[in-house]
């Protein structure tokens, strides 16, 4: 799930990493591929060995620190977050990203106030 792979890019980049592989699931590639948008990675791919899939996830520096520093998860499989189109707020007073599954796939908290949908608030990143 998204909070298993939050955690592993967190972990790589407090050590320095360039990248590290992770499982597939197409709802984590989804994520990583927004993440990849909002350049908080820099790059995201599947890749098949035999019949396995994983996703190969490069980092993104900024200044030799990670591009995320942190993250906060709103929704978890015991509880269930779900915000309007009026209630989504800004992360961090703009300098963080808030990230929503919603009928128009994975968006982040900008794209859902643009294109007004709601949806489950899956968690939070600066």
């Amino acid at each position: 799930m998204y909070y298993d792979l939050l955690a592993k890019i967190k972990n790589a980049g407090l050590v320095k990493k360039e990248g590290f592989t992770t499982s597939f699931s197409n709802f984590d590639f989804e994520v990583a591929k927004l993440l990849v948008s909002r350049h908080y990675l820099k790059d995201v791919q599947k890749k098949t060995v035999g019949a396995k899939k994983f996703l190969e996830v490069k980092l993104n520096y900024k200044n030799n620190s990670s591009a995320m520093e942190n993250f906060k998860i709103i929704s978890r499989p015991s509880r269930h977050m779900y915000a309007k189109t009026e209630d989504i707020k800004r992360v961090r007073q703009g300098y963080g990203m808030g990230v929503f599954s919603t009928t128009d796939g994975i968006l982040s908290d900008n794209d859902a106030r643009k294109k007004k949908v709601g949806g489950e608030y899956l968690f939070q990143i600066w």
